[in-house]
This record gives C-alpha cells, sequence and structure tokens, in this order.
C-alpha cells in the first residue's frame, strides 16, 4: 500500500489508544504484508469456580494428587482437560 498515511508519534500510552479508537488501521498499515504471529508463552486467563464435591471423593482426590506430588487443584485441572480432549477426538 504505497498510499498509507504516516502513524502519528505518540506521546503516551492513553494518546495512541484515543487515536486507534477513532481511526480505521487499514488506512496507516497494509494487513496483507502482516505475518502471523505465535505466543507460545502466554499463559490463558482462568476464572476461580465454586465447586461441590462429596468430602470423600475430595478426599481421595488429594491422596492421588499427593501421590503424584502435585495439587490436587491442578490434577482436577489435568483430569477435566484429558476427558475434554477425548471427547474431542470421538466428534
Amino acid at each position: 500500500m504505497s498510499n498509507a498515511k504516516k502513524i502519528p508519534e505518540f506521546k503516551t500510552e492513553a494518546e495512541e489508544r484515543a487515536f486507534w479508537e477513532t481511526h480505521d488501521s487499514s488506512e496507516y498499515v497494509d494487513w496483507r504484508q502482516a505475518l502471523p504471529a505465535s505466543f507460545l508463552n502466554l499463559k490463558p486467563s482462568t476464572k476461580t469456580i465454586s465447586l461441590r464435591l462429596p468430602e470423600p471423593l475430595l478426599e481421595r482426590i488429594k491422596i492421588e494428587a499427593n501421590r503424584r506430588d502435585m495439587p490436587y487443584q491442578s490434577l482436577i485441572k489435568a483430569w477435566l482437560m484429558e476427558d475434554v480432549e477425548k471427547g474431542r477426538r470421538r466428534t
């Protein structure tokens, strides 16, 4: 895009944010030249939930987590992820 407008210099992040909220980036950037980006170390955001479990089940999970030398919440997340992935492969 040879007719691209020059991106102005910004003094603050707030100034830049305000600019991009009111301007179309396609007038300033040739997105056809863009390359895919990969953020390998980006951690997914998490959300706290409340989950009620029968006490005997929670105790069994804690025992298994202790046997594997990991926090019981991490073990629950791992089991949930495994089950979801298995379900995806079946469909």
